[in-house]
């Protein structure tokens, strides 16, 4: 948990250089794929995740360490090797689960959040999911564990793995000649986050593409069909909480309004996005049908919203990295009680986002959470031994965010709306 905190603290800003490097070349060449707001709800999105796993809030129903002691063949040291072997096995295993996330209903739901974006970008591919909290997928790990991979490698090799799928989201890079044949290339990934008909549900892969071609859901980008992103459900919404549970409340609905026993169970385990007969007639979703014409969520926003909402997010990796870095400091129960002051933040200013009165509501319930928290602790966790004013510090962004708050929902966007009409 502390260990991977530290490695987020690197990567965090690093990531970030990356995404505004893409924002300024995309200004550069007169073509923006980085849309602020987007930025915002996907790097927000990336927040809650990595909160998520430092806080360990995720279970393996099957522990790897389980497999090795009762199936391994082989006792493995930790050399080069060993690392290969277990980089090419995590990829069979993310191409599965990659592969299921998109098949079946149930486990969409947990990826859905990382299609949601409209774009297709560096920041999108930080979208990852808060709403699964069980692996049940550990199984497919049992090469490893026959050739007695240590858990100690598994563990290191997960998150490299990980890291080495963020370059591929871009729209800036083309084909790349006969790394097209080995590797997940963008176009590849282009073509798996596409909504065309002719792309959906291919190019699962996550390091290496020859699994697709192995497995049969290979498919090449055609220059005759220009890639068009999102879910075909879309999210409508910045706040990634909810997009997170849109797919499992939709499913909750079907499987409550269906009328026969079997359509309820059916519902969380068929084909992603099987509803029962008729429903899209008696109970009707916003659906894409024509991925050419459709308007993309957000895009009219004022220039204080945008800068505001970014200044959010870069205000709450501040206090992310905080909690990364002190995590033994402040110890348990009390980082669950600072993971939930993140999730409430992201929350209220994506609500905000959303331009959402009821947003003045979360902001007040964040600022009296930490106003508990500080006349609790006599301090915000820590932070006065570093600088003696951080109670002050944390307040007066809290109070000062609040009336901002305030101004956007009953003046600017009121503003707003009536120069709307009168256009």
């Amino acid at each position: 948990m502390e260990q991977y905190g530290k490695i987020l603290i690197i990567a965090m800003p690093l990531f970030l250089l990356l995404i505004i490097i893409e924002k300024i070349y995309g200004y550069y060449k007169g073509i923006d794929h980085v849309p602020l707001m987007d930025s915002v709800s996907s790097i927000s999105s990336g927040i809650t995740n990595s909160v998520k796993d430092v806080l360990g809030l995720s279970i393996s129903l099957l522990s790897y360490e389980w497999l090795v002691s009762k199936l391994a063949v082989f006792n493995l040291e930790a050399t080069v090797l060993t690392y290969i072997i277990a980089f090419f096995v995590i990829d069979f295993y993310g191409y599965w689960t990659h592969r299921w996330a998109h098949q079946i209903n149930f486990f969409w739901n947990k990826h859905a959040i990382h299609h949601s974006s409209e774009e297709f970008n560096l920041a999108c591919a930080l979208r990852q999911t808060v709403s699964s909290f069980v692996n049940l997928f550990t199984f497919l790990l049992i090469p490893a564990a026959i050739l007695g991979v240590p858990a100690s490698v598994i563990a290191i090799t997960l998150p490299i793995q990980l890291f080495l799928q963020f370059w591929y989201h871009t729209r800036y890079i083309g084909k790349m000649g006969f790394l097209e044949k080995i590797l997940v290339t963008p176009s590849h990934h282009r073509v798996h986050h596409a909504i065309n008909p002719e792309y959906m549900d291919k190019n699962h892969s996550q390091i290496f593409i020859f699994w697709d071609k192995l497995f049969g859901t290979f498919q090449e980008e055609l220059p005759e069909v220009p890639t068009v992103f999102g879910i075909t459900r879309p999210a409508e919404t910045w706040n990634p909480i909810k997009i997170n549970y849109q797919h499992l409340w939709l499913m909750i609905r079907d499987a409550w309004y269906a009328e026969k026993w079997k359509d309820k169970f059916r519902v969380w385990f068929m084909p992603t996005g099987w509803r029962p007969e008729n429903f899209e007639e008696k109970y009707p979703i916003n659906k894409i049908n024509n991925v050419f014409d459709f308007d993309k969520y957000g895009t009219e926003n004022s220039n204080k919203l945008i800068i505001w909402s970014v200044t959010q997010m870069l205000i709450t990796l501040l206090f992310v990295s905080y909690l990364f870095n002190n995590i033994a400091t402040i110890g348990l129960p009390n980082i669950f009680v600072y993971g939930l002051f993140v999730l409430i933040t992201i929350y209220s200013y994506t609500e905000l986002m959303d331009k959402n009165k009821y947003s003045i509501i979360w902001e007040s319930i964040r600022l009296f959470f930490v106003i508990g928290i500080i006349m609790h602790y006599g301090d915000w966790f820590g932070l006065n031994s570093i600088i003696s004013t951080g109670n002050y510090l944390v307040l007066g962004y809290l109070a000062i965010s609040l009336l901002v708050n305030i101004y956007f929902v009953t003046i600017d966007f009121k503003l707003e709306n009536k120069a709307i009409l009168n256009t």
